[in-house]
């Protein structure tokens, strides 16, 4: 998977985590992810068709997704709600439009399906392809964040 398609996933959550929550995060190196396991408490998926089929996930330690959403709400969160899980079903929304926009701009399109969460730790990630499972780390004062791409290609 080249970095045309790996660079509007990154583009789109930082500017969706900068503008929505105020927090900023830095991209760590990507790399090829080999297990569903996820590295989070709480996981966003969307899935993706059109050029090809994949899905897209997005999953916050404890930490990170309580900083995020006590910002986007402006009152401190303090422990994993259903406004939580709400909050990361809306987060992954957003990167996957913004993404998608980016991408359409190269001549890619793909829609998006409507967003589920998974939460509790050492939960598993499915993957509706069999292409490769591309994750990039990221770190926020509040703590860490894995974004994951896996499209057919």
């Amino acid at each position: 998977m080249d970095a045309d398609v790996i660079n509007p996933f990154i583009h789109a959550t930082n500017n969706v985590l900068e503008t929505m929550a105020f927090v900023r995060c830095e991209a760590g190196a990507a790399y090829l992810k080999k297990d569903d396991r996820a590295t989070g408490d709480v996981t966003g998926i969307i899935g993706l068709t059109g050029e090809s089929n994949g899905t897209i996930a997005v999953t916050f330690d404890e930490g990170s997704i309580l900083r995020v959403v006590s910002n986007m709400f402006s009152e401190e969160i303090t422990e994993l709600t259903h406004e939580v899980s709400d909050a990361v079903g809306e987060i992954i929304n957003m990167i996957a439009g913004q993404a998608r926009r980016e991408l359409e701009a190269l001549g890619r399109v793909y829609q998006a399906s409507i967003p589920s969460v998974v939460s509790g730790r050492g939960h598993h990630i499915t993957h509706y392809s069999d292409g490769p499972k591309i994750a990039i780390p990221f770190t926020t004062d509040g703590g860490t964040f894995t974004i994951e791409v896996c499209l057919d290609m």
